[in-house]
């Protein structure tokens, strides 16, 4: 409920006489009052707080998701009819006002703001579409989304997806961890690459079975009709070492889709050379010549780009990292990395992020385009930072 002020009619009158206004018999001529007795005491007129809309403007992603003020104040009704969706999915309390400064700002300044761009995103493409063939394409919109593990990547992707579904827009999420190599797979790998610690685990390049995630997006891109089974892995299995999930448990989306919503920590990665790999460590070069098929596999199959990125730096990721992993052994019985096992598993992902993120943030994803990526910083709470980012150069 908005809260309200206080001031003096008189006052008001006093100060618009001293800006020369007009006024007839000490009223205001343009409200053309009538005679009144005369008042010991001056009344109080409410004055409302800024627009509901200005809060939301506020917003740091303004900027750089083309979404102004007048759009917000013009479309408020559907912004608080998608908050409610929000405030049911993320367990919010129904009534707004109960909410934290923090709640607030994540589902109006974060997550609203990132869903009207993407939906943008796939307008645009449509009209592209229609410009080029007349007609639009039953080509879903691809969006790769770019993120440090533990940023809070697969909460955005999963309301993303309940926020397109809301407004009667068919979405499928993937994630390069869906398609990691088999338990056996990787077990090869670790043995091929002895004395590795980069490719003893999954996570970098190379421990992902390419072909497999390239069939899957080319069957989502295509936009036949029928339904797709979109792979899933299970890090809870094999003590934490993990092991793609079997078939039935595969959800399965109905095609033709919208929206294709494809996340990862290193996707977007562009390889660096084994000589500048070989600074952030001596065992990066064969994770850098694995990384050159993942542009042709998969990054090139995305439309728009999501890029959020840690501005402190990527040391948060052992602290989010760990948060999440003691979250999937209380939701598995036990299951899962111990707290030491984290920090070693983290540990072979830094050399890739020093590697790797210094060209992202300069360059963008490859085959990036200006207008189609979106950088969002978040802090080490994983809310959204003050001073954004804004486009990779030339972006």
């Amino acid at each position: 409920m908005a809260t309200t002020t206080t001031c003096s009619v008189r006052s008001i009158g006093q100060e618009r006489e001293k800006a020369g206004v007009k006024t007839e018999r000490g009223r205001w001529s343009a409200f053309r009052w009538r005679p009144r007795k005369k008042q010991t005491q001056t009344s109080p007129i409410p004055i409302k707080q800024p627009p509901f809309s200005e809060f939301i403007a506020a917003s740091p992603l303004l900027p750089s998701t083309g979404l102004s003020l007048p759009s917000i104040a013009a479309n408020l009704p559907e912004w608080i009819s998608l908050s409610k969706t929000l405030a049911e999915s993320l367990k919010l309390a129904p009534d707004r006002s109960s909410w934290s400064g923090s709640q607030r700002s994540r589902v109006f300044q974060y997550y609203l703001p990132v869903f009207f761009w993407v939906r943008a995103q796939l307008e645009d493409k449509k009209a592209r579409e229609i410009a080029g063939s007349g007609s639009p394409s039953s080509a879903p919109l691809v969006v790769g989304i770019q993120a440090p593990q533990g940023c809070g990547k697969t909460t955005l992707v999963a309301e993303l997806e309940t926020l397109l579904a809301s407004v009667g827009l068919r979405a499928a999420s993937v994630s390069v961890d869906d398609f990691y190599l088999t338990f056996e797979g990787q077990q090869k790998l670790a043995s091929e690459f002895a004395g590795n610690p980069l490719l003893e685990l999954r996570g970098n390049a190379g421990s992902h079975d390419l072909a497999l995630g390239a069939e899957t997006l080319e069957r989502l891109v295509r936009g036949g009709e029928g339904a797709i089974a979109l792979p899933r892995y299970d890090k809870s299995l094999h003590g934490g070492r993990g092991d793609r999930a079997p078939r039935e448990a595969w959800p399965v989306v109905a095609a033709p889709v919208d929206v294709v919503l494809f996340e990862g920590w290193m996707l977007g990665f562009r390889p660096v050379g084994a000589a500048k790999a070989r600074e952030a460590s001596p065992h990066l070069p064969a994770v850098d010549a694995f990384l050159e098929g993942y542009e042709r596999a998969w990054d090139s199959r995305c439309d728009s780009w999501l890029v959020v990125r840690a501005t402190k730096g990527p040391s948060c990721v052992y602290g989010w990292r760990l948060q999440a992993e003691r979250q999937l052994r209380e939701a598995s019985g036990g299951k899962g990395m111990t707290d030491e096992q984290v920090k070693d598993f983290v540990d072979r992902f830094l050399p890739a992020y020093e590697a790797y993120l210094p060209g992202a943030a300069e360059r963008g994803p490859p085959g990036s385009k200006k207008g189609r990526v979106l950088v969002i910083g978040v802090e080490d709470d994983r809310s959204l930072s003050r001073e954004q980012p804004g486009p990779p150069r030339g972006l």
